[in-house]
This record gives C-alpha cells, structure tokens and sequence, in this order.
C-alpha cells in the first residue's frame, strides 16, 4: 500500500512517519505541499498515485483562529477539499483528521459519530465545513475525529505543565471543561489500522477514559514527580478569545465497531512523559 501523509512535520505527522511500517510511506510538509495551492496538490497526487492519502495538516492554534479567520477556513476547509478533490480524480482513499471542536459541549455523555454538528469557535467550524464538504465530494472518506492531542516534537497540553511546574511552586487549570487526553503514538497507530481496513465513514478516535484539563495537569505533574500544586479554577476565572466546549468526550464505540481499542490515557500519558524524558 501506498500513503501520502499531508503534514508529515507536524506532531501527528511525525507520528505517523515513525509507526508505519510495512507500506510506502511519502511524508510531505507544507512546504513540499501547501494544501491551500490545488493545483499543487492535484500535481502531487497525480505523481505518486497513493492508495491512502491521510491528511493531518491543519492550523490548530484555537485561539489564533478568532483572531486569521482567512488563514483558518484555508487551511482547514479549503485545503481539505483540494485535497478530496484530489484524491477523487485520482482514485485514493482518504482519512481526515477532524476534531471534538465540532461540538457545542452541551451534552453530558459521550459524543457519538451521528450527533449533530454544532461548533462554537472558528477552529471548529473550520472542522465541521470540512467534514461537510468531503462526504460531499468523497462520500467513501474517512473523518477521524480525535481531541486533546499530545505528544513529543510539537507543542502540546503536557509540554506546557512540565515546563511551567517546572519553574512555579503552583499552576491554576480549568476544571470545567472534560474531554479525552488522545497520544499521538496512539492516534497514529489507531489511523494505521483504519487504512489498513479501508474504513469510511466517520471515527471517534481518542484514548480511553475522560477527565478535566485539571485532573489531566495534577496527573501531568504526579508522574512527572514535581512537587507543583496544581489549583482547579472555571473557565470564567482564566477567559480565553476562543469558547471552548464544555463537555467533549468522544464515544469510542465507532472505534471498537472496527476492532481498535485505544489504551487509558493514564497509561499514554506515562509513555509520553518517558519518550519526553528519553
């Protein structure tokens, strides 16, 4: 099998370049693609002819998006459908890195894969019109929709607690917002196997279990071994330019329908905090 990874330099992207193993494997960077330039897109495409082309380039600075409303819908809904465009003339299969973001946070249980689409900031409606134009224009794609991504090599949740536990004797996190701390090692293998399988549709892919931005940070800093006092506070008390949703935890049974079960995130974020240590 034959794989174009749009993104290859970012924190999935690299990821995804250190567990794939097995197939023919093209990373490409925005610089050797820029998923806004179609024509670019079409010409690369055309010249490896992949069976897969699993997408993961996308602008996620959250709060960013509020301010370059232009820079996130290019990047996060057009380029998309360049590269659907793309793939359909040429005959690929696609998977498409979505988000929790797509949600409004107003539920109390798990997200399911048919539950309406409703976001709250640009980022996520970003997300949402990309998924809605690439079920348009490949009704056989595939939208991994995962959330609280983390891991080495880019900036991430943990990254900024250790370093920030690392030089202050407290650190104040939201205790309002709940969602599914998701390791990238994880996301990516989980993404392996959904090619593998020529799965379509949508996905809710995440580690197992749920906690808050605070239970994540006090167990970032337990295994971590610093002595920070990690202090829950609302989101009212720490406002930030983007809204975030509330509740955004992710059934992961349009996981299991494919025979994929992630591991805790307690046990991920223990791997990550070693590979960070390493």
């Amino acid at each position: 099998m034959k794989v174009i990874i749009f993104g290859a330099s970012g924190l999935l992207g690299k990821a995804l370049l250190h567990e794939w193993v097995g197939d023919e494997i093209v990373g490409l960077s925005s610089r050797d693609a820029d998923i806004r330039d179609s024509s670019k897109v079409r010409e690369v495409v055309q010249s490896h002819r992949p069976d897969w082309i699993v997408l993961a380039a996308a602008y996620t600075d959250v709060d960013g998006c509020e301010t370059h409303h232009d820079l996130a819908f290019s990047v996060n809904r057009d380029g998309p459908l360049n590269v659907g465009r793309a793939a359909s003339e040429s005959g690929a299969r696609l998977l498409f890195i979505s988000s929790d973001y797509v949600f409004d946070g107003s539920k109390t249980s798990p997200y399911e894969t048919n539950d309406g689409r409703n976001p709250q900031g640009i980022y996520g409606r970003s997300k949402a019109e990309a998924e809605v134009g690439l079920l348009r224009v490949l009704p056989n794609c595939c939208i991994a929709r995962t959330s609280w991504l983390f891991g080495t090599g880019g900036k991430c949740f943990p990254d900024t607690i250790l370093k920030l536990a690392a030089t202050r004797p407290s650190i104040d996190v939201v205790n309002d917002q709940r969602g599914c701390p998701t390791y990238s090692h994880d996301l990516a293998t989980a993404i392996i196997h959904l090619c593998r399988q020529q799965a379509s549709g949508i996905v809710h892919v995440t580690n197992a279990g749920d906690c808050s931005w605070f239970e994540f940070a006090r167990e970032i800093v337990r295994i971590a071994g610093l002595p920070t006092d990690v202090r829950p506070i609302s989101t009212q008390q720490m406002p930030r330019p983007a809204k975030r949703p509330a509740y955004s935890v992710l059934s992961p049974e349009s996981l299991h329908r494919w025979g994929i079960s992630l591991p805790a995130w307690h046990d991920a974020l223990a791997r990550y905090i070693r590979e960070r240590n390493s």
